[in-house]
């Protein structure tokens, strides 16, 4: 890729709910995660990356995301942060869409707010940023090896090819590789869109029908904070147990 994606969009709009009571007064985005709040791992990966502009979506709770993302953007020297609050839920493909007029022609950036992509989230933004072919791409997705999946208790989600390529894990028990929730999307991908609440995976398989679907797989563990027990195996790798809460 010959320019680095300046913007970017965390995903937090979600409700939560496997974080138990805990969600009903604190949004998930805003778990301490090592000592600061979960999306701040994702701010700082997309800040570190160069990043200039960063689209938020909130929901649940969304008056405590927004207090604390005005006192990121109040930072000198840091992103733009824009929010794009949604009075009703519109799910991962719907909230993207609405936020694509800030996004204009060319890749950007998507982020899960409730991941940590250890050794460096950074690093990993870079590589998809290197692997990205806007003539042959729609979609480059973020792996990482089931193994290396702290706090995912799934099957996994693709297959890579040698080209790069995916495939989804369909009838087969398992699949060598979990989504990681990061990855550069191309506006295109929306392009026959019609709104309202939908999942990204209808256009995930639009692009893998197209040939259009690619993976590139990150170096590092990911921290997958979707319940209490991946907060506790998150704390407790960022804390020097790297085995500690595995599976």
């Amino acid at each position: 890729m010959s320019a680095r994606p300046t913007r970017g969009m965390v995903l937090a709009a979600g409700l939560g709910t496997r974080m138990g009571a805990l969600s009903d007064t604190v949004p998930k985005p805003l778990v301490p995660v090592a000592g600061k709040p979960l999306i701040a791992h994702a701010l700082e990966s997309l800040e570190q990356a160069g990043v200039a502009e960063i689209v938020v979506n909130t929901h649940h709770l969304a008056a405590q995301i927004e207090a604390f993302l005005a006192t990121q953007a109040a930072r000198p020297g840091a992103p733009s942060i824009h929010i794009s609050r949604e009075e009703e839920r519109l799910e991962t493909g719907g909230g993207i869409r609405q936020a694509l007029r800030w996004f204009g022609d060319d890749a950007f950036y998507v982020l899960n707010s409730d991941v940590v992509l250890a050794e460096n989230g950074a690093t990993a933004l870079s590589r998809l940023a290197e692997a990205w072919d806007g003539e042959a791409m729609d979609a480059l997705l973020l792996l990482c090896p089931v193994a290396r999946a702290l706090g995912y208790g799934g099957a996994g989600d693709f297959f890579r090819h040698e080209d790069g390529r995916l495939s989804r894990r369909g009838a087969a028990q398992t699949a060598p590789f979990v989504f990681t929730g990061t990855q550069l999307l191309h506006p295109r991908l929306f392009a026959d869109a019609l709104g309202g609440a939908y999942s990204l995976n209808r256009h995930y398989d639009e692009a893998l029908l197209a040939g259009r679907l690619y993976g590139v797989v990150h170096g590092g563990h990911m921290l997958h904070v979707g319940s209490p027990e991946g907060l506790e195996a998150a704390e407790r790798y960022l804390a020097g147990d790297p085995g500690g809460g595995a599976g």
